[in-house]
């Protein structure tokens, strides 16, 4: 992951560090991605791709940025910020379902 001891202070294009264990690319470092799911608290019970509450204030952004400590470039890294919001180290986390 691109984090604040490794990046050069700089964001760094899609690819260059190796795909993690199950084939993805930058899903940790380099860039914040937005995703589609409101900020809510986890849910006490086990659940399959929880997309938190129906609607809120803040929409959830993960993954952490090439300026973050590297504790905070994981998958399980969360942060949340009003939808409007445009800054430059904030990007987006593309998937689609089969």
């Amino acid at each position: 992951a691109w984090y604040g001891e490794n990046s050069g202070n700089t964001s760094h294009p899609v690819g260059t560090k190796a795909p993690n264990a199950i084939g993805t690319y930058d899903m940790s470092g380099n860039i914040k991605e937005w995703c589609w799911d409101w900020v809510g608290r986890y849910s006490d019970s086990s659940q399959t791709d929880p997309t938190g509450p129906d609607f809120g204030m803040y929409r959830l952004l993960r993954g952490g940025y090439w300026d973050d400590p590297a504790n905070w470039c994981t998958v399980f890294f969360r942060f949340g910020d009003k939808p409007i919001r445009i800054e430059h180290n904030y990007g987006f986390r593309v998937c689609r379902t089969k």
